[in-house]
Parts: C-alpha cells; structure tokens; sequence
C-alpha cells in the first residue's frame, strides 16, 4: 500500500472509554452474528469479509491511527454497514466492550511477532488476557488464528490451547488452508509464492 495521509477524523472514538459494553444491535441498526479482528492493519481481511458476510457484525482493532482510519474510510466507500473500525488499543477497550458469551468469532491475522524478548508482553496472545478472551466467546464460537511465524504460532496455539480453546484436529495441530475461507493481503500473497501460512481455527466447547 502506498504511503498513507493521516485522516482527520478518528475510528470508531464513540466506543472507545464506555464503561460497559453497548448495544450492538443498536450501533450497527441489525441483529446478527457478532465477530471481533483484533489488529486489522490495512483491512485486508476486515474489508473482504465484511463484503462477503453482510449479515455478520464485524468490529476491527487497530491501535495505529493512519490504518485505522484508512479502513474506515474504504469501508464507508464500500459502504459496508456491518464494519466498524475502533482506532484504540484492544487490551484495554475490549474488556469494555463486550459482554461474556457474546462474540461469535475472535480473528487473529498475522499479529506482529515482537521479537524483542522486551516487547513480547505487548503480543496480544498472552495466558492471561487469552483466558479472558474464552470468555467472551459463545459456546461454539471459533478463535481464528493466522501468521507466517512458525516460532511464535506454535507460542499462540499452546497458550490458546492451554487457555482453554478446543483444537478439532488435535492438540499442536495447524489446520490446512479452506478455499472458502477470506484471505487477508498477506495470505493471499503467500499462496500465491507457496510460502508457509500457519493456521488454528479453535473452538469453545459448548
């Protein structure tokens, strides 16, 4: 993506700082499915699974400003109703946001590896924070899981694992690519070079 101009009017600042979480029924006009992506980047995934899913309620995070807000702005000229994108840092405003039991799916793509071993505290999988995360999602409902990291996704899927998400196809196990499912950019860049994607799609048990 070419440099990006710093718009002026934030993502989503009407949720950011509420004491408890809204109605979403009410921010978005609809009933539906209710699904978070945590660290959307440029909207790669957000934007096409918005398109493809119109009945599905998608809430997109996104701590940098200049992507945020681009993701708001494409999504308003694609004018999805079912996205809204919050330019906040998740950690914080999630816990606020949504009740326990009602996200339908969490998804995951491609989170910065932090390599640093100062910085690893800043990933978003952690135990901690990952066992509240099992909590908000419904009986059922799936974490979706997706980077090019092999050290760090083998970190993410044990700490997922041990936090409580279910594996369908066996502990330490990555799941192969579904055709149906929406790529982000990256991962479409990777199929297309045959580089390595590693994938968990998790469930809580009902």
């Amino acid at each position: 993506m070419t440099r990006l101009r710093l718009r002026p009017e934030p993502a989503g600042a009407e949720l950011v700082g509420l004491k408890a979480p809204p109605d979403w029924s009410k921010v978005f006009g609809f009933d539906g499915p209710l699904e978070l992506e945590i660290g959307c980047g440029a909207g790669g995934f957000a934007i096409e699974y918005a398109r493809r899913n119109p009945t599905v309620r998608c809430v997109a995070f996104e701590w940098r400003k200049k992507y945020a807000r681009e993701v708001l702005a494409r999504g308003e000229r694609h004018q999805l109703a079912n996205l809204k994108v919050i330019e906040a840092d998740a950690r914080t405003e999630i816990p606020k946001l949504f009740a326990p039991g009602s996200l339908d799916v969490i998804h995951l793509q491609f989170p910065d590896p932090w390599w640093k071993r100062a910085h690893f505290k800043r990933a978003i999988v952690q135990p901690e924070f990952t066992r509240f995360l099992l909590t908000l999602v419904k009986p059922g409902g799936k974490f979706d899981m997706r980077t090019d990291v092999e050290e760090r996704a083998k970190q993410m899927l044990a700490i997922l694992e041990g936090a409580g998400f279910h594996n369908p196809l066996g502990r330490g196990v990555f799941h192969p690519y579904d055709p149906e499912e929406v790529p982000s950019t990256r991962e479409r860049r990777y199929l297309i070079s045959g580089e390595p994607v590693f994938r968990a799609r998790l469930v809580k048990a009902r």
